[in-house]
């Protein structure tokens, strides 16, 4: 193949992870930008949502659609409601302190961890795709005749990491309208800019914290249900989906959203182009290498706000 159509292949399949990415560290923004609070736990969050994923389809049997229906409504409501019983008997109960729920969240981490390694076992297992057809990319050219289309042989890709793309942009932009035009959206923004006076006008804090971090554990177990039937669920699979997450929030900014959607492109993009063409493990490497030199000669990140 030509190295044009490899390079488009290998573009579609970083907008594919770059999807993914961008839910998971939107999660992760969100809960850092309203809660100032980091969550070490994220990863096991999209862990949960796979292998609830794997569950559902498990007992749904054949018919693939309906299990992966279910799973996109079952696993961010299961893993939501576990974040917020974690937020109110343990998160609360510290005051949110910034160096506790750090700690908190490793202990979120392993509890999860060790519970689905002794339910689920340690076995990668696979989650078929509701449908997944195979799509002939086409590709141009200039021939004697002007510009010619053709069909490389190999360059294809499925219906389903199209859909992924897709389906993100409606999630991103769904996300966009309930935090720009929804009561609910303007109690968060309200909590985030001064929690003391957001508490002066009777806004319910505690209750916008636990929305908040219940909502960023969804978004992880969604963007997990997503992915999982191109990868598999494994009960250690949250490691990588959290640091590339924090390398995401990081390189972004702190709280900003944009900063966190732009990035998330960036790193998702970069990763799925360097793996296809060298090895995801110098893909990582770039990427911990970049977010060391925005941190060095812009340390609040590409969209964040510098201290005063």
């Amino acid at each position: 193949m030509e190295f044009g159509p490899h390079l488009l292949l290998a573009s579609l399949e970083g907008a594919v992870g770059a999807s993914v990415l961008a839910l998971t560290a939107l999660g992760l923004s969100l809960v850092f930008g309203v809660m100032r609070i980091v969550n070490v736990a994220h990863g096991e969050f999209f862990m949960l949502g796979a292998v609830i994923a794997w569950f559902v389809a498990l007992h749904v049997g054949d018919q693939s659609a309906l299990g992966f229906l279910l799973a996109i409504i079952l696993a961010p409501v299961i893993v939501g409601s576990i974040a917020i019983v974690a937020d109110r008997f343990v998160l609360k109960r510290i005051g949110y302190d910034a160096e506790a729920t750090i700690v908190a969240t490793i202990g979120f981490l392993y509890i999860i961890q060790q519970a689905v390694l002794m339910s689920y076992g340690p076995e990668a297992r696979p989650v078929e795709p509701p449908f997944n057809s195979r799509i002939a990319l086409p590709w141009f050219a200039f021939g004697e005749n002007g510009l010619d289309i053709y069909y490389p042989w190999g360059l294809s890709t499925t219906s389903y990491k199209l859909f992924v793309i897709v389906a993100t942009l409606v999630i991103l932009l769904s996300i966009w309208a309930l935090l720009s035009r929804t009561k609910l959206g303007l109690l968060m923004r309200a909590t985030q800019l001064d929690r003391e006076t957001a508490r002066a006008f009777a806004i319910p804090v505690d209750r916008v914290y636990s929305l908040v971090f219940a909502f960023g554990a969804g978004l992880a177990a969604l963007a997990a249900v997503l992915i999982v039937p191109i990868q598999q669920a494994h009960y250690l699979m949250g490691g990588d989906p959290l640091l590339l997450s924090f390398i995401v929030v990081i390189l972004g900014g702190l709280g900003s959203l944009r900063g966190t959607l732009v990035a998330a492109l960036l790193i998702g993009m970069s990763d799925g182009i360097i793996s296809v063409f060298f090895s995801p493990t110098l893909a990582k490497i770039l990427a911990t290498l970049l977010v060391a030199l925005v941190l060095v000669f812009r340390p609040q990140g590409l969209y964040g706000k510098s201290a005063p």
